[in-house]
C-alpha cells in the first residue's frame, strides 16, 4: 500500500473539510486573516445530558451543536443521533452546511448538531426525552432567528416535532419556525422528505447533458437505500434510467436489466431491508462501488470512495448524494481518469434548500402546494448547478473546487459588506 492509500484512511471529516477548503481558498487569493474568520467555526457547544432509562437507571450522552457561520442568515443545519458523533465530525458538517447553503444561494449559515448515542438500542420513551433535554439545554443558541435545526441520521420528523414541542414550550408561544423538518401537520413542507433525492435528481440531469449521456436507460449504481437514496432510485426509475443495483447496510443488490424499484419499495417497507427481494441477484456490498455504470450514487456515509478504491470506479457521472463520500486523494485520482463528479455540497443541497422553503413558508403562515415546492427547488437547483459549472469552465477546475469557490467568495463577499465587528 503507497503512502497516500493509507493517508487518507485515517483522514477524519473535519480534515477532509478543511483539506477542501484551504485548496479553493488559495485558488481566490484570501486575506490571511478572512480566512481564518472565514474557516473557523463561530460557536461550539458541548452539553453533558443525564437521561432517565426505561428501566430507572440514569444514562450520561454528550450532545453537539457547532454554529459555523451566521454571516448569510441563521445557522441552518441537522441534528444526527450515532454512536460516532463526535465535536470534529459535527465540526466538518457545520462548514460544509455553510459552502452548502452558500452555493444554493439561500439566506442561511451552517450549523450542526448531533448526539452519541446508539438510536437502535433506546426506546421512542427515552429518544424522546433525550431530544427534549437536548433541545431545553440548547435553548439559548437555537431559535428560527438564530439557529434552525432539522433531521438528519437517525432523527427524523418525529424527533423535530418533540424539538419544535420542547423549544415552544420554553418560549410560551408556539414556534413553529424553530426547525424544519417537522411533520405536515405541525407546520412541515410538503415535498421536504424527498426534497434531497430530488435535488440530486436534477443535478444528475444537467450532469447529463453536459456530458451528452441520454438519461433515458443509462445505468445507474445507488449506494445506500435510506431517505436519500430511496428517493433518488425511485425518481431516476421515473425518469427511465435502468437502476441496476442498489445497497442498504444488510447487503446489496444486482439487475443488469434494471431492479423494478417500486417493488422494491413496497419489499422494504415490509421487510426493512433491501436483502430477500425476488427480482434481483445478491452481489457482495463492497462491489457494489465498481459497479460499470453511468452514474454513481454515494448516498450512504462519508469517505466511501478512497485512494484504495477510486481507480476501479466505473462511472461517468458520481452524484455525491451523502456527506463526503469521496476523500481528497480519491477526488484526484477522480478526476484524472475523467469522471465527473456533482459534489456533495451542490448535488444534495436540495433538503436544505426546501427546509428553507420551510421556514419562510412558517414565517409567512401561508403554505405552498408540493408542485410549487417541486418547481422552486428545480429553479434553484438548475441555477446553482449552471452557476458552479460556469466557475469550473473559467478556472479550469473541478466542480468540487468550483463549487466551494463560488460558496467561499459568496460568504466573503457578505463579510467584507458587513464588515468585521470589533
Amino acid at each position: 500500500m503507497t503512502v497516500e492509500k493509507s493517508s487518507d484512511i485515517q483522514l477524519s471529516a473535519l480534515e477532509n473539510a478543511m483539506q477542501q477548503f484551504d485548496e479553493a481558498a488559495a485558488r481566490l487569493n484570501i486575506d490571511k486573516t478572512m480566512l481564518g474568520i472565514l474557516k473557523q467555526p463561530r460557536r461550539a457547544v458541548i452539553v453533558k445530558l443525564p437521561i432517565q432509562m426505561d428501566d430507572g437507571r440514569f444514562e450520561i450522552f454528550t450532545g453537539y451543536r457547532v454554529q459555523h457561520s451566521i454571516t448569510r442568515g441563521p445557522a441552518k443545519g441537522g441534528i444526527r443521533f450515532h454512536p460516532d458523533v463526535s465535536l470534529d465530525e459535527v465540526s466538518a458538517l457545520a462548514a460544509w452546511m455553510t459552502w452548502k447553503c452558500a452555493v444554493v444561494g439561500i439566506p442561511f449559515g451552517g450549523a450542526k448538531g448531533g448526539i452519541t448515542c446508539d438510536p437502535t438500542k433506546m426506546s421512542k420513551g427515552e429518544l424522546e426525552r433525550l431530544t427534549r433535554r437536548y433541545t431545553a439545554d440548547l435553548m439559548d443558541v437555537l431559535g428560527p432567528e438564530l439557529d434552525v435545526p432539522a433531521p438528519d441520521v437517525n432523527t427524523n420528523a418525529q424527533t423535530m416535532a418533540w424539538v419544535m414541542d420542547t423549544y415552544s414550550m420554553h418560549a410560551r408561544h408556539t414556534v413553529t419556525s424553530s426547525v424544519t423538518g417537522k411533520p405536515v401537520e405541525l407546520g412541515g413542507s410538503l415535498g421536504r422528505r424527498e426534497a434531497t433525492g430530488r435535488g440530486v435528481l436534477f443535478t444528475i440531469r444537467e450532469a447529463c447533458k453536459h456530458k451528452n449521456i441520454e438519461l433515458k436507460g443509462a445505468r445507474c449504481v445507488v449506494q445506500g437505500f435510506g431517505n436519500v437514496g430511496s428517493v433518488t432510485a425511485e425518481l431516476l426509475h421515473h425518469d427511465g434510467a435502468r437502476v441496476i443495483a442498489v445497497s442498504d447496510v444488510y447487503g446489496a443488490l444486482y439487475n443488469p436489466k434494471g431492479i423494478d424499484i417500486p417493488a422494491l419499495l413496497q419489499h422494504v417497507n415490509k421487510t426493512g431491508r433491501t436483502t430477500g427481494f425476488g427480482g434481483a441477484e445478491p452481489m457482495n456490498r463492497d462491489n457494489l462501488l465498481m459497479t460499470e455504470c453511468d452514474v454513481l450514487v454515494p448516498a450512504a456515509l462519508g469517505n466511501v470512495i478512497k485512494s484504495a478504491n477510486a481507480a476501479n470506479i466505473r462511472a461517468a457521472i458520481v452524484a455525491e448524494g451523502a456527506n463526503g463520500p469521496t476523500t481528497t486523494n480519491a477526488d484526484k485520482i477522480l478526476e484524472s481518469r475523467g469522471i465527473f463528479v456533482i459534489p456533495d455540497i451542490l448535488c444534495n443541497s436540495g433538503g436544505v434548500t426546501v427546509s428553507y422553503f420551510e421556514w419562510v413558508q412558517d414565517r409567512i403562515g401561508y403554505f405552498w402546494t408540493e408542485e410549487e415546492v417541486n418547481h422552486r427547488l428545480k429553479a434553484i437547483m438548475d441555477k446553482s448547478f449552471a452557476d458552479v459549472l460556469a466557475v469550473s469552465l473559467e478556472h479550469n477546475c473541478n466542480m468540487r473546487m468550483a463549487a466551494f469557490m463560488l460558496a467561499i467568495k459568496r460568504v466573503l463577499d457578505a463579510t467584507m459588506l458587513r464588515g468585521v465587528y470589533a
